[in-house]
């Protein structure tokens, strides 16, 4: 990444653990594509429902991919690391669409067979 990854707590302590866990995931986002140029993370902790909501940001190339892990069912992001895996693999699935859609548009059609002569 061209800007180092940041990752803001809202609503709770910061956790080594939950950071390092962070770190793991966008570097593997980092394999998928390797000219992102920064990774935003932020946790959020919504006290009315005791759910974790995660908020990714992540630019590359012209574009910016963004998830918003808020679902109906609060109870289901009651666990921090399920609420990161959900929040990332949405974000590995955009990241992928993204790079398909990049190499479609950016390749390079061959040369016409005369113009080779």
């Amino acid at each position: 990444m061209q800007i180092p990854l940041q990752i803001t707590f809202h609503g709770l302590d910061h956790s080594d653990a939950v950071e390092e866990r962070i770190r793991a995931k966008a570097s593997r986002l980092e394999a998928i594509f390797n000219r992102i140029v920064s990774c935003r993370v932020v946790i959020e902790l919504q006290h009315h429902s005791a759910s974790f909501h995660i908020r990714l940001f992540v630019v590359v190339p012209g574009d910016e991919l963004v998830v918003k892990r808020e679902t109906k069912e609060a109870h289901i992001h009651e666990d921090i690391n399920v609420a990161l895996r959900d929040a990332f693999l949405a974000m590995e699935r955009q990241l992928n669409d993204y790079v398909t859609r990049h190499r479609r548009t950016n390749r390079i059609e061959p040369a016409p067979a005369d113009s080779l002569i």
